[in-house]
Parts: C-alpha cells; sequence; structure tokens
C-alpha cells in the first residue's frame, strides 16, 4: 500500500473519530439539558457518560488506522516524541478541527437548532484554566503511560479518565483545542464563549507538553 493511500486512511478515521466525539458532546449535552428539567448535576451526568462511552468505542475501532488522536494536544504529545511526522501532524488538526465542526453543526441540526450560533458561555479564570492544565496532562499521561504497561487497555483508560475528569476538573475537561473551537459554536450546555477559548488552548497545550516531558522519567521511555 502507497504512503499517500496510508495517509489518507489515517486522515478519514481521524476525521470520522472527531465528527462523532464532537456530535456526541454536543448532542448529548443537548439531550441531557432538555431531560434533567434544570438539573444540572443530572444533565452533566448525561454528558459524562456518553462522552466516555463514545471515545472507548472509537479508539478501539479507529486507533489501529491512525492511532485515534481526534485532538490536536495528542498529536503534538506524539509529535514531539517523533512518532508522527510534522506534514501529516497539520493535516490531522486540520482535519480533527474542520470535521469536528462539521459534527457539532450534525448535532445542532438532529434537535432542530440554528446551524450557525456562537456560545455566550463564559469559561475563564485562573480556576477553569488549572483546570485544563491539569485535565489535559492526565489525559496525555494516560494515553502514553497506557500504552507503555497495557497497550490493549488504551480505549477503557481514556474513556474511563475523561468520565472522571468531567467531575474532578473546574472546566469539565475540555482537554483539546479542536473541541473547544468547536464548542465556542454552540450556544449549548456544552459552550464556551470565543473571547475563552485561547485561554483553554494554551493551558491544553502545555498540560500535553509537560505529560510528555514526564514520561522518560516516570517509565524510563528513550
Amino acid at each position: 500500500m502507497s504512503d499517500t493511500v496510508t495517509t489518507l486512511r489515517k486522515l478519514l478515521a481521524e476525521a470520522l473519530g472527531s465528527f462523532f466525539l464532537f456530535a456526541c458532546v454536543i448532542g448529548s449535552g443537548v439531550m441531557a439539558e432538555d431531560l434533567a428539567n434544570g438539573n444540572n448535576a443530572v444533565a452533566l451526568l448525561g454528558n459524562t457518560i456518553a462522552t466516555g462511552a463514545i471515545l472507548a468505542v472509537l479508539i478501539a475501532m479507529l486507533g489501529p488506522v491512525s492511532g485515534a488522536h481526534f485532538n490536536p494536544a495528542v498529536t503534538l504529545a506524539f509529535r514531539i516524541r517523533g512518532e508522527i511526522p510534522t506534514g501529516e501532524a497539520f493535516a490531522f488538526v486540520g482535519v480533527q478541527i474542520a470535521a469536528g465542526i462539521a459534527g457539532v453543526w450534525a448535532a445542532h441540526v438532529m434537535f432542530d437548532l440554528d446551524v450557525l450560533q456562537y456560545s455566550l458561555k463564559p469559561r475563564t479564570g485562573t480556576g477553569q484554566w488549572l483546570g485544563e492544565f491539569i485535565a489535559t496532562f492526565g489525559l496525555v499521561l494516560t494515553i502514553l503511560g497506557t500504552i507503555r504497561v497495557n497497550a490493549a487497555w488504551v480505549p477503557a483508560s481514556v474513556g474511563l479518565y475523561i468520565t472522571a475528569a468531567y467531575w474532578f476538573t473546574s472546566s469539565t475537561s475540555f482537554a483539546n483545542p479542536a473541541i473547544t473551537i468547536a464548542r465556542s459554536l454552540s450556544d449549548t450546555f456544552a459552550g464556551i464563549a470565543p473571547a475563552d477559548v485561547i485561554g483553554f488552548i494554551i493551558a491544553q497545550l502545555a498540560g500535553a507538553v509537560c505529560a510528555v516531558l514526564i514520561i522518560k522519567p516516570l517509565y524510563g521511555d528513550q
């Protein structure tokens, strides 16, 4: 199989994974809020379970094709470690953002919402930024560490980590620059105001880099 075909298959896998993940985050948030009758804890629980579940499924299904990043912070981590070429990393990020936004718009259509919209939900401040740093640090550490000790557990480990991080981080664990951008385009339960996106992304990328740096002393990884 040619390198071009292999790359296209990887990009298709990243597109499909990002589409379904982002559609799930937004769609389950809309459904949860509609059914929770104003109880935000119940709404968040519904959003959490759906997101953790779809992550496990998508990683198990698409991981053998592309590595199942669906996340520029994860792609950055693998690029730093030299496990993905620079050009392919940029292509991954572009596909993750574009297909993810398409997933958000698909969720809007499914729930009879305006397709084009912007979130009005503020998410900013030191506590939120620290929450995103910790959420992304933990996510990348979970991925790299589990690959090291028991790769078969990566889908379950990532799904369970995000399920937990929705609740123990102040930001509800976006942990993903692409989904942060996409969620700014949805004025729904899972949204984030566009003005607050950059702070989240900086914290996420910093968390990813720090996770890469700690892997070597933690596992002796070369």
